[in-house]
């Protein structure tokens, strides 16, 4: 299956009514587990790869590389996005190694420094063929860098999408990261009024705090991508630590990431099918 654009699946996504899954790459093995769970679904996936973890692989190149040569062998339509970015070369050097979407993150900036930032950003990824998302409206959490109880305003944010030419608008509408419980609640009538008043589809951060029926009613009242990230690793990392527990003689990295790595392919291929599924009066479970 050729390597496809976040574009694709989201366009396609929208013009069902239907949510398609974003979720974060950390290392080789979540790469791995994502197309594996996009394959066992039957569904195509994006796989995110965030300045966190470009950093933490020491750049963005080995991480990207790796990941892209997994989507291309992947059975199934698989993008590869650029997530979070908040250092516009970030996202140039995204675009050269061949991303087909990224997002600049300048949520965190002043409305005026935001949309002059990500303007010039988005013009380079227009050029380039490149599917861009921007973010208003801070989500919660990130270290601090975000304040807790934000909302998007849908006036600003129609403002913010024309001036800024992005593709994709990643909106605070009460989710918040790196959350381990899924408590969030969401305010549905906001994702709504924003779904009416903007010509982008939206994005949704947080998503590991938001329990299955209540991001099946988002999807419905107007989201499309949905972002998850720790709710995964939690089930890679509970693997890894029960393989550990079950065998403290084992020291072949390999044995215990199998199991993670299957684990983490099981749930994100369950919260695929419940985001395809969640525009219609069925939830798959």
């Amino acid at each position: 299956m050729t390597l496809v654009s976040a574009r694709d699946l989201v366009s396609t996504a929208v013009a069902a009514g239907t949510g398609i899954g974003a979720f974060n790459v950390i290392h080789l093995e979540t790469a791995e587990g994502l197309v594996r769970a996009s394959e066992l679904a039957g569904l195509p996936v994006i796989l995110q790869i965030s300045q966190n973890c470009a950093d933490y692989h020491g750049g963005l190149e080995p991480i990207a590389l790796a990941t892209l040569a997994v989507a291309r062998r992947a059975q199934t339509p698989v993008a590869v996005h650029l997530d979070h970015a908040e250092r516009p070369e970030l996202v140039d050097e995204a675009i050269a190694l061949g991303f087909g979407s990224v997002m600049f993150d300048g949520g965190a900036l002043p409305y005026d420094e935001n949309v002059a930032l990500t303007a010039e950003v988005a013009a380079r990824a227009r050029v380039a063929g490149v599917f861009i998302e921007g973010e208003l409206g801070e989500v919660g959490g990130k270290d601090g860098a975000h304040a807790p109880g934000v909302r998007t305003d849908p006036d600003e944010a129609r403002a913010f999408v024309e001036a800024s030419g992005v593709d994709a608008l990643a909106v605070a509408v009460g989710s918040s990261h790196a959350m381990t419980d899924r408590t969030a609640s969401l305010d549905l009538e906001l994702i709504a009024r924003l779904r009416e008043a903007l010509p982008v589809p939206l994005v949704l951060h947080g998503s590991s705090g938001v329990a299955d029926d209540v991001i099946a009613a988002a999807v419905r009242a107007g989201m499309t991508k949905i972002n998850v990230s720790t709710h995964l690793n939690g089930f890679f990392t509970r693997a890894i630590r029960e393989t550990l527990a079950a065998d403290e003689t084992l020291v072949d990295s390999r044995k215990y990431l199998t199991p993670a790595r299957d684990a983490l392919a099981a749930e994100a291929a369950r919260l695929l099918r419940l985001f395809a599924s969640a525009g219609s009066d069925t939830v798959a479970g």
